[in-house]
């Protein structure tokens, strides 16, 4: 698109926002603040492009940007936004007083710029590095500026005829990014359950099952006791407590959420009553996700069928045969289902990314900084922690994180460990060279067992601030080790409640005699820290698979270590 359409466009989303009220602040916002801060930062995006209008004249930036960046790479992403924003709290002195609505005029701005780029046949790359290509493409540059020119007065002429009393505009922009997420929800469990059923069946030795579940479930919940550990340094190392920590409104109606809601499902809980919940007792329902714990279920059940088809093949082959084949034709089935709802992640990840970006309180993040700091250095040693133990196996670190990393993004974006199972189990199986029955298991058990971000170092941050508050030193070794093994055997619990990261800090809390008011308190910056929690889960899942597949020697050694990259079906 040309500087003019930009500019034109910029203007048309200026007022778009406006009226539509995107943000509270936008909504109360001066006009002559929001449009000419949009107009000053619209043309922004394409410093790297040294031939650009701004590029032109601002050439000794340009060119170095261009060199390192290219052209649409880093400057058309999120990832910018994000750094631009933390630039500008960082050095712009503290004199300079900003008023709040140019501030948001200026992202307006800047985004306008990147959603005009992808209505463009190249697109942007969103989530930069990870090469996913957004496009729409409407604009071709061969129809030349009178298309532009007749978007960008269709969008003004829209954004100004639009009611004002058109109810619930905010809804209508969460449409694409909640339902994309409902749509991974529904194909949860026919892939979960295709999965187990087909990986079982392909066992050449039933009796191998035991083994796989055991090393997988094992080497999660050690990762996980790592992570409760590591959560408990990083929090005593930062000096992080909930005291001082004040309640708002959003504080408040978050509590009582988790008081009306959660805490009656995680309080009646008890270790035996948990494990025979696993135990499906209405596979039907459990396929519906009825119950809390309906994965666990799933996944033992199809485990079950699965070995009864082994069977079947032992004592009367021909019917095994047929029941083999039906199963194969249903995980195909099922993957096609798979494949229909991925094909929309490019979309519905960039709706939730503009919710979390538009929902977050840049004054709450600043204000809880140290701890999204130590929760992010607190999920960087856990990579390097999966790293180690990925090198003491056999297997490159290097070679690992470059083979996974689309996954790892999609876990980052997305925010859930379940959508990821295709993804998780594709770069297993087509990438590291792991058995798909190793996969499966793994990948599975991954999204509700011994997730090390949610289920291990969350909780243990947790406890370790609230601890102070209600008298109790949280450098008592004893308590720790206490802590730590508590986490450890709950993290298998999560499941069980059917929630992540929440539901693991109400049952780590009350069982340690802590209050749980912490958990709201931290609710503005709870997105934010679950992308990277999402993205350690995904990642403490394949680990466990590939130390499985090498423990077992069924890794392809020539997948892993080989320097091809093989595309994603699923991506």
């Amino acid at each position: 698109m040309t500087a003019e359409g930009h500019l034109l466009f910029s203007i048309a989303c200026a007022v778009f926002a406006k009226n539509a009220e995107l943000t509270p602040v936008l909504a109360q916002g001066d006009w002559w603040h929001i449009v000419p801060s949009a107009i000053l930062t619209c043309l922004l995006p394409d410093i790297d492009h040294p031939k650009s209008f701004l590029g032109q004249r601002l050439s000794w930036i340009s060119k170095p940007v261009a060199r390192m960046c290219g052209h649409r790479g880093f400057t058309h992403s999120l990832f910018a936004v994000f750094a631009g924003l933390a630039l500008f709290y960082l050095k712009v002195p503290e004199s300079w007083v900003i008023p709040a609505d140019a501030l948001q005029g200026m992202v307006l701005g800047y985004l306008s710029h990147i959603l005009a780029d992808m209505l463009t046949p190249a697109g942007v790359p969103l989530l930069w590095p990870c090469r996913w290509r957004f496009r729409f493409p409407i604009v071709r540059p061969q129809k030349g500026n009178q298309l532009e020119r007749a978007l960008c007065m269709a969008l003004f002429g829209f954004a100004v005829w639009m009611p004002q009393s058109l109810p619930e505009n905010g809804a209508w922009f969460n449409v694409v990014g909640n339902g994309y997420v409902q749509l991974l929800q529904m194909i949860v469990m026919p892939l979960v359950f295709a999965s187990i059923l087909s990986a079982v069946a392909k066992l050449h030795n039933a009796s191998s099952l035991g083994k796989i579940s055991v090393l997988s479930i094992g080497t999660l919940l050690f990762t996980t006791l790592i992570a409760a550990l590591v959560g408990v340094l990083v929090t005593n190392l930062f000096g992080l407590t909930a005291e001082g920590l004040v309640q708002g409104n959003a504080e408040n109606a978050r509590l009582a959420a988790i008081q009306s809601n959660y805490i009656g499902k995680v309080a009646d809980l008890t270790v035996p009553q948990l494990i025979l919940s696993f135990v499906p007792k209405n596979p039907f329902a459990d396929l519906t996700g009825a119950n809390p714990t309906s994965i666990i279920s799933v996944v033992i059940f199809a485990a079950f069928l699965g070995v009864a088809a082994l069977k079947l093949l032992k004592d009367d082959a021909p019917k095994g045969e047929r029941v083999l084949v039906a199963i194969d034709t249903l995980q195909s089935w099922v993957m096609k289902l798979v494949r229909l709802v991925m094909q929309l992640t490019p979309y519905g990840v960039l709706a939730l990314m503009t919710k979390v970006v538009a929902g977050s309180n840049l004054q709450d993040i600043i204000k809880l900084g140290s701890f999204v700091v130590a929760s992010y250095l607190g999920l960087a040693i856990m990579f390097g922690v999966h790293a180690v133990l990925l090198a003491f196996n056999g297997v490159s670190p290097v070679k690992y994180f470059r083979k996974v990393w689309p996954v790892l993004t999609f876990a980052f974006t997305s925010r859930s460990s379940a959508a990821s199972i295709p993804l998780n189990v594709e770069a297993q199986t087509r990438r590291l060279g792991v058995p798909e029955s190793i996969a499966s298991f793994s990948a599975s058990f991954g999204a509700t067992i011994g997730q090390n971000g949610c289920a291990g170092l969350y909780p243990a941050m947790l406890a370790v601030m609230v601890a102070p508050t209600v008298g109790i030193n949280p450098l008592d070794p004893v308590w720790i080790a206490t802590l730590v093994g508590i986490v450890t055997v709950s993290s298998a619990g999560v499941a069980g409640v059917g929630g992540g990261a929440t539901f693991a800090a109400l049952i780590v809390l009350p069982a340690m005699g802590l209050p749980v008011t912490l958990v709201a308190l931290l609710i503005s910056v709870e997105p934010l820290i679950d992308m990277g929690r999402t993205a350690l889960n995904v990642s403490g899942s394949m680990t466990a698979g590939t130390i499985t597949s090498q423990l077992m020697k069924q890794t392809d050694k020539e997948i892993l270590n080989s320097d091809d990259e093989v595309e994603l079906a699923h991506r």
